[in-house]
């Protein structure tokens, strides 16, 4: 009996239709449109607007996209998770408000938090879950609604991030393709370094908090810049290295859009030419949580079935890591 890998078989995607570009960010903050490109490669980024909409919208949208495209019954989906660093409220989950409006009505679902790794995580979690032989269809969305936490009186933030989502469908293959390997990391020391400091536990929200803007998200550039290079790129070098891989035999780089200066440093490293290398971050910025998936359905014509590609991330708190996947299908 052939092994069971886990393959992903359908991808979709949604991003809001506001565009807040270069030129408007200028209107908000001391900022430039060529001090923005010449440092993260970002000319516009999405942003929902819709009153009363949050992560959860993004994440439905994106779903339903998938399953619109693929005809997919979404009552065999077994499993629903959905990646994101901001979720609708706390305590009840985003994924089981989406699964239950997409109508997964038979699938369990909750959400996955790591930061801007949060759908590489999700990516090792639901093919897991395939490999065990226990489901059939987990869909994996990558959302998130970065506006609802971004200062926007903040030049060092609110010109990186913006919103939208990207949702992935794994199933079982029993051809060797799909999910080959990962590589995942963390460390504590980037607690301090990309945060936000209120709203949890530590310091619940309060008349001060909100006085204080404690609750945007706050960043230490350079700091997270230096760990987001080495550390993205050791880990897609490990990756090659332990599966034999060369520049001549991947593919495609798909790497979490963060910034250019980020995405070239670990193509460098791993010897790939330009046009190996997926990148949409001058028309999205960094969705967090969404820039994987949403990089695979704007390259999905592109992709051939058997195609090598490596995903790598690296995210809050810190969290980074690399994954191998073997592409399935022809589009």
């Amino acid at each position: 009996m052939a092994k069971i890998t886990a393959a992903i078989t359908a991808v979709g995607k949604y991003v809001p239709d506001y565009i807040l570009t270069n030129q408007e960010l200028e209107t908000m903050v001391d900022t430039n449109d060529e001090w923005i490109t010449s440092r993260t490669g970002i000319k516009e980024r999405r942003i929902l607007k819709k009153e009363g909409e949050g992560t959860s919208y993004l994440a439905i949208k994106a779903a339903e996209d998938l399953i619109s495209k693929n005809n997919i019954n979404p009552e065999e989906i077994d499993l629903v998770i959905v990646a994101t660093a901001t979720p609708d409220m706390l305590v009840a989950s985003t994924a089981v408000y989406t699964a239950t409006k997409i109508g997964a009505v038979n699938a369990f679902a909750y959400d996955l938090q790591a930061a801007c790794s949060s759908f590489l995580y999700g990516m090792s979690t639901a093919s897991s879950y395939i490999e065990s032989g226990r489901y059939k269809k987990v869909l994996l969305i990558g959302a998130d609604k970065m506006s609802s936490i971004i200062d926007y009186t903040d030049r060092a933030t609110c010109i990186i991030f913006g919103d939208g989502a990207g949702a992935a469908l794994f199933e079982p293959n029993e051809e060797g393709l799909g999910f080959q390997d990962e590589y995942l990391r963390s460390d504590g020391i980037g607690r301090e370094f990309l945060k936000i400091d209120a709203g949890g536990s530590i310091l619940p929200t309060s008349e001060e908090t909100i006085k204080n803007n404690q609750h945007y998200v706050h960043q230490e550039g350079r700091t997270v810049f230096k760990f987001a290079v080495s550390n993205m790129a050791d880990v897609s070098e490990k990756i090659l290295e332990r599966n034999n891989l060369t520049k001549e035999t991947v593919n495609w780089l798909v790497p979490h859009q963060a910034n250019k200066r980020i995405i070239e440093a670990t193509a460098n490293r791993i010897g790939l030419a330009e046009e190996k290398v997926m990148m949409n971050i001058s028309k999205y910025g960094n969705t967090t949580s969404a820039t994987l998936p949403l990089l695979l359905a704007d390259y999905e014509k592109e992709l051939k079935k058997g195609d090598n590609l490596i995903f790598a991330a690296f995210g809050g708190g810190f969290t980074w890591g690399a994954i191998y996947l073997k592409w399935a299908y022809n589009k």
